[in-house]
């Protein structure tokens, strides 16, 4: 809920729940990649991508690429955490 939103800053500590396709998309985020670069690697559409992106906002309580880079460094996702 909520609590994510009034808090965008904290998230050292925190586990929040990601689908496996949230946190593949969230791993390209990081890495700097487009919506559109992310859409062809995954072999989604760009609306898709979108709507990942907006359920990531949505649950770390902030849309920034800063923000999602900083939870998937402290908590340690990497394309090797994800069965292909």
């Amino acid at each position: 809920g909520g609590d994510l939103a009034a808090h965008p800053g904290t998230l050292a500590g925190m586990i929040v729940p990601l689908s496996r396709r949230e946190r593949q998309v969230a791993i390209r985020v990081a890495g700097g990649l487009t919506s559109k670069q992310i859409a062809g690697e995954l072999g989604l559409s760009l609306r898709t991508v979108h709507t990942y992106r907006e359920s990531l906002a949505r649950k770390l309580g902030a849309s920034s690429a800063a923000v999602v880079t900083r939870y998937v460094i402290e908590s340690g996702l990497t394309d090797g955490a994800i069965a292909e």
